[in-house]
């Protein structure tokens, strides 16, 4: 959740960094955190600021005191102080830190003596120190100053973190010349938000000077971020302050804009040398490949749309990376058959709009790299390039860089919020949302006298389970490789006669056949007939949810079984007809039983049909996998009369 910040002038409360060394015995005495008992550590204080000194460069000071309860917490001593570079660096300016104990009845401080050692990568200057002298109980206090010419990097807070604070604060002042656009990220409120002025606090040489606006943040009781199961990027949900430079007035009169209206935004990407003018210039580049793909299938764009698809699709090699700007330009790209996503997909966009149809670029962020920021442009927030193409009344997504998805489904990475659609004119906002996934199991079981059971299982996959299960097999050395690691403990079944159809024709389902047989006791069976079930246990574990629910794709699950046993068995333990769904058309579970003779029919159907839940839905969610959970680990008893 992403909230611009609307921040009023009040009274001026603390804003000051807290001294250093005042750690007492009442924190060395600290066993456990009461509002976090499982806490291997605690956030007794924290401070940051920022402001822009009279050279023009950032000046950002942090300041922290942690009580250490577990041995989990003892990471937190080992310092890591990340330097931006890109021609001119970062620089740490001061720099202390102490672990505190109880030695011999006595709190003793240990400062650390030596200065963190750095470690270099590509745009990183990583200071690294371990702080002496620390272990479970240690209170450890760090303190450090840097000061950066990157001012449109101005400095971000985090509230959170992996252990939680009892108090978060943060100060950033800001001449009146440097606009920043301000936003609150995550699900926690702010317990401070306020701002004053700064009468002539900026004077950058020659007798210019400026007013600043001060600006004072705080959360109280913050708690810690833990990682839970179904969640996209943590940065969608980590409580913090982003700040974005939106423009510069300098004392001469003029002013420099840096944040764009999305008018300015789509200008600036149709021009660019690797966005814009690659689509354009694809027109050449495609006419000699695509004209037999296109020509005689006028009166079916559908079929043309897929045509191209294909030929892209089977075309080029991704290479892995992701960017929605083409990397080498579509030519180059073209030529070597390989590409970056925004080699491949603004070539699928070129030839798409080649072979007449209506189609546009959409730049999205995926799911690990958060949700764009939708107040207003952040061209950085976006990290990838898909195809939306018009036919008729439908609107179809196309992403070519993997072979297992058929035209109009996107890869899940692909499913977070929104995308940016950007026309010829203008641009909007497109929900991106996941294709339909689906599985349907229906198997023939029979038991013999002795109690063994034979049968055929069919499994078809649909939508995403399709794309997934066929990049599960071809990640596999063969068709007979995949069966043999994947089903050799497929309950008590063995399997064979294996069989895969569709297998490499991704706009059909793709279906699995095989037989099964089990050794049996000519006195009972007990058979589980939800075998090939990936729900044998509850994901939703905790009692609680702080965070929305994003599985990222809605799927359906049937089950369709027939048993026939001897006349001289009997079904020992029927099962009451199950029908359960959860509020706002969310999910239902379905289960029946049906005796005809000597032949049991069994079928269930689970479905979610949404793949985002909030917060509140969760204890629906919960409870609704909990029956289906319960009745899959149930046994079906058949026992001689």
């Amino acid at each position: 959740m992403v909230v611009l910040l609307s921040i009023t002038l009040s009274a001026f409360a603390q804003d000051n960094n807290f001294p250093y060394g005042q750690v007492t015995y009442r924190h060395l005495q600290m066993a456990s955190y009461e509002k976090d008992t499982a806490a291997s550590a605690v956030g007794l204080r924290e401070f940051g600021e920022s402001y822009i000194n009279n050279e023009g460069n950032l000046v950002y000071t942090y300041h922290t005191v942690i009580k250490i309860f577990k041995k989990e917490g003892l990471r937190l001593a080992d310092i890591q102080i990340p330097l931006y570079k890109e021609g001119e660096a970062e620089r740490l300016v001061t720099f202390k830190a102490s672990s505190y104990n109880i030695e011999n009845g006595s709190l003793k401080e240990t400062p650390s003596s030596n200065k963190p050692f750095s470690e270099d990568t590509k745009y990183f200057k990583i200071m690294k120190l371990a702080i002496p002298n620390v272990r479970e109980g240690s209170v450890i206090e760090i303190q450090y100053t840097v000061e950066s010419p990157y001012l449109f990097k101005f400095r971000d807070w985090e509230f959170q973190d992996s252990y939680p604070k009892i108090s978060s604060d943060y100060i950033a002042t800001i001449p009146g010349n440097y606009v920043y656009n301000i936003t609150l990220r995550g699900f926690l409120q702010l317990t401070s938000n306020e701002s004053k002025i700064i009468k002539d606090c900026f004077t950058p040489g020659g007798g210019n000077k400026a007013d600043c606006s001060r600006f004072i943040f705080g959360m109280k009781d913050v708690p810690a971020f833990y990682d839970e199961p179904f969640i996209s990027a943590k940065s969608n949900y980590i409580s913090g302050i982003n700040f974005e430079l939106a423009e510069i007035k300098y004392f001469d009169g003029r002013t420099k804009k840096f944040t764009e209206e999305w008018s300015d935004a789509e200008e600036r990407l149709r021009r660019d040398q690797s966005f814009g003018l690659q689509i354009r210039r694809g027109d050449d580049i495609m006419k000699e490949h695509l004209a037999p793909l296109v020509n005689g299938v006028d009166s079916d764009p559908l079929a043309k749309a897929k045509n191209v698809y294909s030929f892209i699709k089977d075309w080029y090699r991704w290479n892995g990376i992701n960017s929605k700007y083409s990397e080498s330009g579509i030519r180059k790209a073209f030529e070597a058959k390989t590409g970056n996503v925004g080699d491949i997909n603004l070539s699928l966009v070129a030839a798409l709009k080649y072979a007449g149809l209506e189609c546009y670029p959409v730049i999205l962020s995926t799911r690990s790299n958060g949700l764009p920021i939708e107040i207003h442009p952040v061209l950085t927030d976006f990290n990838y390039v898909v195809a939306l193409v018009k036919i008729g009344d439908k609107t179809y997504f196309a992403d070519a860089t993997e072979d297992v998805y058929p035209f109009g489904v996107l890869p899940d990475r692909c499913i977070n919020g929104k995308g940016r659609v950007l026309t010829d004119k203008d641009s909007y906002w497109v929900e991106l949302k996941p294709a339909g996934s689906r599985q349907f199991i229906m198997a023939n079981l029979k038991v013999a006298e002795n109690g063994s059971i034979t049968g055929d299982v069919s499994i078809t996959y649909t939508g995403g389970e399709a794309a997934k299960r066929r990049m599960t097999i071809w990640s596999h050395e063969s068709e007979s490789d995949f069966f043999k690691k994947t089903y050799e403990n497929y309950g008590a079944f063995t399997v064979s006669d294996n069989v895969i159809e569709n297998y490499k024709d991704v706009d059909k389902p793709l279906i699995e056949k095989f037989k099964v047989a089990a050794e049996g006791d000519a006195n009972g069976v007990l058979l589980n007939p939800f075998f090939e079930s990936q729900f044998r246990d509850n994901p939703m574990k905790a009692e609680t949810r702080r965070y929305p629910i994003d599985f990222g794709v809605s799927f359906e699950y049937i089950h369709v079984l027939s048993i026939e046993f001897p006349e001289n068995f009997e079904y020992a333990n029927p099962r009451e007809k199950i029908a359960i769904s959860i509020p706002n058309n969310g999910g239902r579970f379905l289960f029946d039983s049906r005796m005809l003779g000597n032949k049991l029919s069994v079928s269930n159907s689970f479905v979610l049909s949404k793949y985002y839940y909030s917060s509140s839905e969760y204890p629906y969610l919960r409870e609704l996998f909990n029956r289906v959970v319960q009745v899959y680990n149930e046994d079906l008893l058949f026992k001689r009369k």
